[in-house]
């Protein structure tokens, strides 16, 4: 260290590399609802990856990361943001996710963060959802 630099070695990530994309996915998918005027608060997108880590911990569990917020101009119209595992999404596990996002009042639109491909029926019943649905992949 020259001059009183800072380290480079102060700079590495030694944390999972795992909790460093759902990091970010989240993060990226909290500043989307926000720029679509959703009631995003600034202390979650603010949230540093030590922060996320300490909160969720290296090893995330997919609940955990879920997002639910309501519209600004509409409180009574939310948003479910759901994250889903590593294993092919197929028309069962649709099934569940519409079963995990109806016990939400007031949805009005789901985003589904995947990590995998899904099935052709799965994509088929997304579009029977009674709310629009988005599909992202993490990377």
């Amino acid at each position: 260290m020259e001059n009183g630099g800072v380290c480079k070695s102060s700079w590495i990530d030694n944390g999972s590399i795992e909790s460093h994309r759902f990091y970010l996915a989240r993060r990226t998918t909290l500043e989307m609802l926000r720029d679509r005027g959703y009631n995003v608060s600034n202390s979650d997108i603010d949230l540093s990856l030590t922060q996320f880590r300490a909160k969720f911990t290296q090893k995330p569990n997919l609940t955990d990361l879920k997002i639910e917020l309501p519209l600004k101009s509409n409180s009574s119209k939310k948003v479910a943001v759901l994250f889903c595992g590593t294993e092919k999404i197929t028309k069962p596990m649709v099934g569940t996710l519409f079963n995990e996002g109806g016990k939400i009042v007031g949805l009005s639109r789901m985003i589904l963060i995947l990590q995998s491909d899904m099935t052709a029926q799965a994509r088929q019943d997304l579009n029977l959802c009674r709310v629009k649905v988005e599909t992202f992949h993490v990377s």
